[in-house]
């Protein structure tokens, strides 16, 4: 099982006085770097294994001598049965994190026609099990005392995208397509029109507050190409407009009628283009984060979101769905390099999607990605639902067909 260079180093520690040669189970791990994977727990043929497989010294057990290149074919194995899965009808396959156990005392057995999910374990010596037809107590709690309603509610898996990401979305995509809107006074003018008739929760006037869910979207926000060029346009309008502060809002007075004299006053002595780019602003002031006006707006003017947003920290902190993780992988690696990670933990496939996009580690640099859900028209990477960008545009598509 050794080769003769191991022999060689463990008779030198045997004869060490100082030094430890490993014994039993240690002098296994040692052979094999640290990690013995039987040949018994491969999902895939053996033949498909390209690497080096060693026996023990009594032939009854082989071992793979490379650890990573078993675990890349072994993912590639897994990914399959997932699909393979899906592909019948269950509902959802749940890929645990590797170590991680699945506890039955938890679940309760629950067919597929009435929503059941498939469990997916994998330990950390390779051994791979599926946990056929399991809802959580708390979904099967649901199922049984909602009835008809109810049990179709239960089987709604979880939404694709999470509060604080949705929140992220929202305000990214606001500031690229209020940031291009800039460009485009006649199209301002319409909008203009279109609250003034039919007004809107924020037409009183007030700015857009852009709420962030936490200080981490905040800072993100903030350091935004998009926000940057707005910033500057506000400034050369409230210039305009004889403002004293240039950090404050053009839109949101309190409706005193001295100030709104005042400000006509000055509008009365500005050119007509001038009052246009005034006007503009005052659009963007005022255009609703997380609307459908968005998606309609951003796609009309065709916004290239690879012009004002790269993924930053905050956009792979927020990242926690594995599915999603595993299909953003797929995008920027290919389906290969994506079934070979399916079962590794989120962190390691987000490090591997970074690893592409800059190039690092051995990866082919990819330029200019957007993910699925940073596109205009946006769009989803499961068939869960719970992407309300995508709904919104869904909704809005049809009044925007291209000639």
């Amino acid at each position: 099982m050794a080769s003769k260079a191991q022999q060689k180093d463990w008779l030198a520690l045997c004869a060490d006085p100082v030094q430890y040669a490993p014994r039993g189970y240690q002098l296994k791990q040692w052979l094999f770097g640290g990690q013995s994977i039987s040949t018994k727990v491969a999902l895939f043929a053996i033949e498909e294994y390209p690497g080096l497989i060693t026996s023990d010294l009594f032939g009854e057990d082989s071992y793979f001598a490379d650890a990573d290149l078993f675990w890349q074919k072994q993912n590639e194995a897994i990914a399959t049965k997932r699909d393979t899965y899906l592909n019948e009808g269950w509902s959802e396959v749940v890929l645990l994190e590797p170590g991680q156990y699945f506890h039955a005392w938890d679940h309760e057995k629950t067919p597929k026609k009435k929503g059941g999910k498939i469990v997916i374990t994998v330990s950390h010596r390779g051994e791979v099990e599926c946990h056929e037809g399991w809802l959580s107590r708390k979904e099967a709690r649901r199922a049984r005392e909602g009835g008809e309603q109810e049990e179709t509610a239960a089987k709604l898996p979880r939404p694709e995208v999470t509060g604080p990401m949705q929140n992220y979305i929202d305000l990214h995509r606001h500031a690229a397509v209020r940031a291009a809107m800039l460009d485009h006074p006649a199209v301002a003018l319409r909008l203009v029109v279109a609250h003034a008739i039919t007004g809107s929760g924020l037409w009183q006037v007030r700015p857009e507050p852009q709420r962030a869910a936490n200080e981490t979207v905040t800072a993100s926000l903030a350091g935004c190409k998009a926000e940057a060029a707005f910033g500057k346009k506000r400034r050369e309008v409230l210039a305009l407009l004889g403002s004293p502060d240039e950090d404050s809002l053009v839109a949101g007075g309190n409706g005193d009628a001295v100030a709104i004299a005042g400000v006509f006053a000055r509008l009365l002595a500005l050119c007509d283009d001038d009052v246009m780019r005034v006007l503009t602003l005052v659009m963007a002031e005022t255009l609703a984060a997380g609307s459908a006006v968005i998606e309609a707006l951003g796609n009309h003017l065709n916004v290239d979101m690879a012009i004002w947003w790269q993924p930053d920290d905050a956009f792979f902190d927020l990242l926690r769905d594995k599915e999603i993780a595993n299909s953003m992988l797929a995008d920027v690696g290919g389906k290969l390099v994506a079934d070979g990670n399916v079962a590794e933990k989120v962190k390691t496939q987000k490090n591997i999607i970074r690893d592409f996009l800059a190039g690092e580690n051995g990866r082919p640099r990819v330029e200019t990605w957007l993910p699925r859900w940073m596109k205009f028209p946006a769009e989803s990477y499961t068939s869960r639902g719970g992407f309300r960008t995508a709904d919104q545009w869904t909704q809005v598509q049809p009044l925007f067909v291209r000639e």
